[in-house]
C-alpha cells in the first residue's frame, strides 16, 4: 500500500490524511481487535476532519477532543453541518476511554 503525501502539520491536508488514517484503522476487522480501540480510531477521525475544515476555513479551535464543540465552531465559521457529521458527536465519549 503506497503511503499518502505527507504535509506539514499545519496543513489541512495532512490533519484529513491522518483523518482517513484513523478511519482505515477504525474498520479493522479480527477476532483479536477490540471493539472500544475501534471506536476510538472512529472518534480521531471525526475529530481530525473537523479540525481539517477549520484550519482550512483559517478558524482558530481549542485542545480538545470534544466533537461537539468543533462542530459548532465550524457552524459558527459559516458552515452547514449535515446531519450524519452531527451524529459523530457521539464518538467523543472514546476519545480517552481506551
Amino acid at each position: 500500500m503506497a503511503e499518502a503525501a505527507r504535509f506539514p502539520p499545519d496543513d489541512p491536508r495532512e490533519w484529513l490524511n491522518r483523518a482517513r488514517s484513523d478511519l482505515e484503522l477504525a474498520r479493522a476487522t479480527g477476532k483479536d481487535v477490540y471493539l472500544d480501540d475501534l471506536c476510538f480510531h472512529a472518534q480521531q477521525a471525526a475529530e481530525k476532519a473537523v479540525k481539517g475544515v477549520l484550519l482550512m476555513r483559517k478558524a482558530c479551535f481549542p485542545y480538545t477532543h470534544d466533537i461537539a464543540a468543533l462542530l459548532k465552531l465550524a457552524r459558527e465559521s459559516g458552515l452547514t453541518v449535515p446531519e450524519g457529521v452531527q451524529e459523530s458527536q457521539v464518538l467523543s465519549a472514546y476519545a480517552v476511554a481506551g
